[in-house]
C-alpha cells in the first residue's frame, strides 16, 4: 500500500489530497484548501501571490501527516523567474493580466503563426508563455524560468527542471522531438539560457529538503495532463474528454500530434501528455463565468443558482468563447449585452442567466468535441466530463443532449487521482500503463450516466 500526497493548484483555489493506493483500492481525502486568485500590484498589473500559495502547501503537507511521495501539479502558461542565486524576481505574473496584447505582433512578424503551430502544435492563445517571455521588460537579471509547478518543486527539493506535460503548453517546446524548440526561441530573440532541462512523468525529481525520506515524483504537472490520466476511459480511441472547472479542456487522446492547416485554423492544441500521447483540445470558457457571475451577486450557494438554472426556461445561447468574458470583473452586463447583440432577449432572472451560461457552454463543447474527431479522424461514442462540472447534473444533461451520445460523468478528482497514480507507479505498484490506471479508476468510482433526450434527432459523432 502507497500513500502520496497530491499538490493540486488551481487558479481559483487550492487543495492538497492524500491518496492512498493498493490492488483494487483507490482513495483520496482531502486534509487542506485554500483560495487563490490574482492579486493586483501598485501599478494595476495581475500577479499570483506564489508565496503564500507555498506556505499553503506546506501546511497541506503537514497535515497530509506521513506520506512515500509528493507530487505537484498547476495550471499552465504561467511561470517564475530565479536569478543566479535562485531567488525569487517578483511574483509571477497572472496570464489574465493584458501585458501581451502589446507584443503578439512583434513575435508573429519573427516567426509565422502558421511555423509557430508546425513547431509547437499550440493554439494561439494570446497569454501563452512565449507572448508573456516576449513581454518581460528585463530579462538580464534572469538565469531560469520555472512553471509554477516546478518552481514549487524547486523550493520543496533544491532541483530544477521542467516537466514535460507543462513544458509543452508553452509554445517555446517541439511537440515532435519532445525538446524545447531552441532555434525557434534564438529567432525571437528570447535567451535560451532561461529553459531548464526536460523530465517526464514518473521520474524521481529528488527528495524533500527537510526530509530525505520523503520522495518527491514528477507527476503531469499540467493538472489537465493529470486530469486525462484519470479519465476512466473504456476505448481512449472511441472517446472525448471534458475537464470541466475554472477553464474546460476539451479534446481527445492521440497517438500523435495534428499539426494540419485545418487544426492550426479550428485553434486546437497538441499538448504532451503522460507516456507519450497527445492531449489535442481545445481551451473553451468554462464555470469561470458562473462563478464570476455569483461572485457580482454576493451569492456563494451554487445548489441554489443550478435549481434556479433548472427550473428557468431554455433561453438564449451566445458565444461563451467570446474574450469579452476572459477578464475579472461585472459579468452579468456583458452576458446581456451579447445577447442582444445576437438579436436574443436577455434573461430576467439569475436563473435564466445562469442557465444561459450552462446552454452556452454545452453548445461550445459539442462544438469542440466535433471539430476534434472529425480533425483527428478518431470517433466518439461517449463524451467523459471530469472535474468540478461532473457534479453539475444540468450542464452534464444539457452537454449529452447538444453531443448526441452519452455523457460519462466522474470521476470529480481526477486531476488529484491522475497525480496518485503516476506517483504510486513509480513507487512500484501494478500499474504499468494508462490503460492499467484507468482500470483502477473504472473499479474504485461510480460514474453518472447521462443519455442523450432524443438520440435519433440528434447529431452523433460515432462512425
Amino acid at each position: 500500500m502507497w500513500r502520496a500526497a497530491a499538490v493540486d493548484l488551481g487558479a481559483t483555489s487550492g487543495r492538497v489530497m492524500v491518496g492512498t493506493v493498493a490492488p483494487g483500492l483507490l482513495e483520496l481525502a482531502e486534509v487542506h484548501r485554500f483560495d487563490n486568485g490574482p492579486v493586483t500590484s501598485a501599478d494595476g498589473s495581475l500577479h499570483w501571490d506564489v508565496r503564500r500559495l507555498y506556505d499553503e502547501v506546506l501546511a497541506g503537507l503537514r497535515a497530509a501527516g506521513r506520506v512515500d511521495a509528493i507530487g505537484v501539479d498547476a495550471w499552465a502558461i504561467d511561470y517564475g523567474l530565479l536569478d543566479a542565486s535562485g531567488d525569487l524576481l517578483g511574483d509571477p505574473f497572472c496570464y489574465r493580466d493584458p501585458r501581451t496584447q502589446a507584443v503578439q505582433e512583434r513575435v508573429v512578424e519573427a516567426v509565422s503563426l502558421e511555423e509557430l503551430y508546425a513547431v509547437t502544435g499550440v493554439q494561439h492563445l494570446p497569454f501563452n508563455t512565449i507572448y508573456q517571455l516576449a513581454a518581460e521588460a528585463d530579462l538580464s537579471s534572469a538565469a531560469i524560468l520555472l512553471l509554477l509547478p516546478d518552481l514549487l518543486t524547486y523550493w520543496l527539493t533544491g532541483v530544477v527542471g521542467a516537466e514535460a506535460t507543462n513544458a509543452s503548453t508553452t509554445q517555446l517546446y517541439d511537440v515532435r522531438s519532445r525538446t524545447w524548440a531552441i532555434d525557434l526561441v534564438e529567432r525571437l530573440g528570447l535567451p535560451a539560457r532561461l529553459l531548464p532541462p526536460l523530465r517526464e512523468a514518473g521520474e524521481v525529481i529528488g527528495t524533500l529538503s527537510h526530509d530525505p525520506s520523503t520522495k518527491v515524483v514528477a507527476v503531469g504537472s499540467h493538472d489537465t495532463a493529470s486530469a486525462v490520466v484519470a479519465v476512466p476511459f473504456a476505448d481512449a480511441r472511441r472517446a472525448a474528454y471534458i475537464s470541466s472547472g475554472t477553464w474546460s479542456l476539451v479534446g481527445v487522446e492521440t497517438d500523435a500530434p495534428v499539426l494540419t492547416d485545418a487544426a492550426r485554423e479550428a485553434n486546437f492544441t497538441n499538448e504532451g501528455g503522460v507516456e507519450g500521447t497527445i492531449r489535442f483540445l481545445r481551451n473553451v470558457m468554462g464555470l469561470w463565468v458562473l462563478g464570476e457571475l455569483m461572485r457580482e451577486w454576493e451569492v456563494d450557494d451554487v445548489e441554489a443558482v443550478l435549481r434556479d438554472a433548472e427550473r428557468a426556461p431554455s433561453g438564449p445561447v451566445v458565444d461563451i468563447d467570446d474574450s469579452v468574458f476572459l477578464a475579472p470583473g461585472p459579468m452579468q452586463r456583458r452576458l446581456e449585452d451579447a445577447c442582444v447583440a445576437s438579436g436574443q432577449q436577455p434573461p430576467g432572472t439569475r436563473g435564466g442567466l445562469a442557465r444561459c451560461v450552462l446552454e452556452s457552454l454545452a453548445q461550445a463543447y459539442r462544438d469542440t468535441v466535433l471539430l476534434a474527431s472529425e480533425l483527428s479522424g478518431q470517433p466518439v461514442d461517449v463524451v467523459h466530463v471530469v472535474g468540478g462540472g461532473a457534479r453539475n447534473e444540468l450542464l452534464c444533461r444539457l452537454t449529452a443532449d447538444a453531443c448526441g451520445v452519452p455523457v460519462l460523468a466522474g470521476p470529480v478528482e481526477a486531476t488529484a487521482l491522475g497525480n496518485v497514480l503516476v506517483q504510486a507507479r513509480t513507487l512500484g505498484a501494478d500499474l504499468p500503463d494508462l490503460a492499467a490506471m484507468r482500470a483502477l479508476v473504472r473499479r474504485t468510482h461510480d460514474l453518472v450516466r447521462y443519455e442523450p433526450a432524443d438520440s435519433l434527432a440528434a447529431t452523433r459523432m460515432a462512425e
